[in-house]
């Protein structure tokens, strides 16, 4: 006579629902839109490189930018990353408070930064149908731009969230992975700065 076989119940009832960094799938998920975008950043930065190799003379019948306007905005990134280590740790504490205060003020850099963003456009000094150069410069602008708004939408929606309610536990891992993003689209700036304000002056 057989005997039936034993079935093992493994209990996970009382594990958390959600975790923070690489136990988190929205972790995975951010950091796979990173490598995807980086990549996209790369590409426009090799084209520039590229066109104003076989270009006679660069910029093409332009002045380099107003480095005014780039670097007022390049500090007011760089100075968005203490707001925005301080959210990404109020999550991890899961500080729900201080997690929205913290929130709030990364979405008000971020405003400011697109009013500038929006100033830095008419300071480039060449339009982006005029040549080879004005559609990279616009190209690099407009694809680190998008970043922004996107990265702003989605703060802005995270915020709303946190303060109206229902509140989910999850939402805390949101603004954790909200705030890496941000740190990569500071990083993503530092390059472009470089070559749309540097390099036509090298």
């Amino acid at each position: 006579m057989t005997r039936p076989q034993e079935v093992r119940v493994l209990d996970v009832s009382l594990l958390p629902s959600y975790g923070f960094g690489q136990r988190s799938l929205m972790w995975w998920s951010t950091i796979g839109l990173m490598l995807i975008e980086g990549t996209a950043f790369a590409l426009g930065i090799g084209m520039y490189f590229y066109l104003r190799g076989v270009a006679q003379a660069w910029p093409i019948e332009a002045v380099p930018p107003d480095l005014r306007w780039g670097t007022l905005n390049t500090l007011v990134l760089l100075a968005s990353l203490w707001p925005n280590w301080c959210a990404q740790r109020a999550a991890q504490r899961e500080d729900l408070a201080s997690a929205r205060l913290w929130l709030g003020v990364c979405l008000g850099f971020a405003l400011v930064f697109l009013v500038v963003r929006a100033i830095e456009f008419t300071a480039l000094n060449v339009s982006w149908h005029a040549n080879a150069y004005g559609s990279t410069v616009w190209l690099l602008m407009g694809l680190h731009t998008t970043h922004l708004v996107t990265d702003t939408i989605d703060s802005a929606v995270l915020g709303a969230l946190l303060v109206s309610g229902p509140f989910e536990a999850k939402r805390f891992v949101d603004v954790s992975e909200n705030a890496l993003y941000w740190y990569f689209v500071v990083a993503s700036w530092l390059p472009i700065y470089a070559v749309v304000y540097l390099a036509p002056r090298m």
